[in-house]
Formats: structure tokens, sequence, C-alpha cells
């Protein structure tokens, strides 16, 4: 039915009722009226005319129904004309709210670069800055990595008994931060902005106080308030952007922040390919997108706490 194909579904049907020892109703005219009524059809030449539903002909009869185009070419073609650019446009149609809309995709991707800089390139330097005090064991490397990166870089099952209490208390610590960012999103004079702006900034602050660890329990502590801080920043994060969105075009917008992020966090990769990895350059570099970021949300034209959305 979906090619056009009206009469040969009628007669499967007819041929599966005649199977199961019944009798079908179903006509051919009855799918023909359904598609006038329902299925988009235009009005041009009907079943006698162009079949496949060009446009109309010199001479051909103005009023007639004429089925819609039915071909591979014609339904990708109705696939496209969905995404328009109306809702892109609707995130950009006043000055003000253009420069809310860049400043979010850069936030995004400051800090979809920022995590996985850190994440995929902190356990080799947990590992040399064990070495340099003595305990540069597989289990105290893996203790003072954060859960995420923790999964990213676990390549033997064995690992995971030993590192179980490590992923504990990280995952404990994020929690109190989750209910925080609750609770300063509705202070006064704090509302989201500031919110997102300190939590954001602490957290790259963490960062470069990570590198300054000469015991394996202080990088643990650090990678502690690192995840408390971050839990913060992304609980905020990801409650204020579809407030700070147009209401009609907030899911085109939050697909737009959440491109931005996952694109930044390919150039991550590319960036170590450059670093001294035997230094602590990515975790710097991580840190500093981090309170950059923070400082860009301070920016943000529109502090929706108590304000009904756009």
């Amino acid at each position: 039915m979906g090619r056009g194909r009206d009469a040969d579904a009628v007669a499967v049907v007819h041929r599966v009722a005649q199977y199961n020892g019944v009798e079908s109703g179903l006509t051919l005219e009855m799918l023909r009226d359904v598609e006038r009524r329902f299925g988009g059809g235009v009005k041009g030449p009907s079943e006698g005319g162009d079949e496949e539903g060009g446009e109309l002909g010199e001479g051909e009869e103005e009023g007639r129904w004429r089925a819609m185009e039915t071909s591979a070419w014609a339904a990708v073609v109705r696939k496209v004309r969905v995404f328009s650019g109306s809702h892109v446009k609707g995130l950009f149609a006043t000055k003000k709210l253009a420069y809310s809309t860049t400043l979010l995709i850069i936030v995004w991707a400051f800090i979809g670069l920022a995590f996985p800089l850190y994440n995929g390139f902190v356990t080799y330097f947990l590992a040399t800055r064990g070495a340099d005090f003595g305990d540069g064991s597989v289990y105290i490397t893996y203790r003072n990595v954060r859960p995420f990166s923790l999964r990213l870089n676990i390549a033997n099952s064995r690992l995971t008994g030993m590192s179980e209490l490590q992923q504990v208390i990280l995952s404990v610590i994020g929690v109190p931060g989750a209910l925080l960012a609750g609770w300063m999103v509705e202070m006064p004079y704090l509302g989201r902005k500031g919110t997102l702006a300190i939590s954001t900034i602490i957290t790259g602050v963490f960062l470069f106080a990570s590198t300054t660890a000469r015991t394996s329990d202080a990088l643990l502590g650090w990678n502690c308030g690192f995840t408390f801080t971050s839990n913060v920043m992304y609980g905020v994060l990801y409650a204020v952007s579809p407030e700070l969105f147009p209401t009609k075009d907030r899911g085109t917008g939050n697909a737009i922040v959440a491109s931005a992020n996952r694109v930044f966090g390919i150039m991550a990769p590319i960036i170590a390919l450059y670093a001294d990895l035997s230094t602590s350059v990515p975790i710097w570099v991580s840190g500093a997108l981090f309170i950059v970021s923070g400082f860009i949300a301070l920016l943000l034209p529109f502090e929706p706490r108590g304000k009904a959305s756009i």
C-alpha cells in the first residue's frame, strides 16, 4: 500500500481471508476513498490519468483527485520536508535570543571537550604520578578515577571487583551534588545562572588541584570534589537549557547543544595527538575549559528562575 499497489493489497487480504475460511468485505474503492479523505492526496488527474502523481498537464481537469506520489524518492522527499529551518530560525529570532543560544552552544561544546579530555587521559597521568611516589599499581590507579572514566578504561574483567568500592565512593559523592543543585537554583540572587557558573568554575578548580596531589589518597579526594561539583553543574545545565529556548523550538535547541557537546568530544583524541601526555597538559586544558565555561554562563542574558517559559 505504501507504494500505491492498493489492488494487490486487497487481493492479498482476500486470499488470507479465504485461507482462514472467512470472507472479507474489503474493496479497492474503500482504500481509495480513505486515501482521498485522509491520505494527503492532491487535486489532479484521477485513476485514469497520471497514476504517479505528476503536475497537472495542459487541458487536465482541475479538481479531480490524484493519488500521492508513492515512489521511494517521493517518500524521502516527504520525510525531508519535515526538517525545515523554522525551528532553527526561532532560536535566533531576536538579537538577545540569538546571543543566548550562541552562548549555550559554546558552554555545551566546551564542557563536551573538557570531560573526555580529562576522563580519557587521567588514568595515564595517575599511573605516572603514582610511579613517582611508589604506588602506581592498577588498583590505586583505577581507585582514583571517576566511574565514567573507569568504565571507559577497564579492559580486564578482573578489575571490576577491585574497583567496585571506588565506584561506590565516587557515585555516592555525586548524589548530594544533584540535590544541592535543585536547592541552589531557586535561591534569590543566585538562580540558574549563578549556580551553573559557580559549579562549573569550581569543577575546573578541582581539576587544577588534582595535579598537585602527592599521594594517591589526595588524588582520590580531589576527584571526589570534582565528581560532586560536576554533578551540580550538569544538574543545572540540563535543566536550564530547555528553559532558555522558546517552547516551540525547545526540541531543536536541545538537539543543537547536544550535537555541539558530542562533536567537541570527538576532538579530545585529536588534541591528545599533539599534547605531551607525560605531563598534566590535558588536565590543565580541561580545567581551563570548565572555568571559561563558568564565566560564559554569567553572560547569559536570561535568568529563568521564577519566570514562565518563552
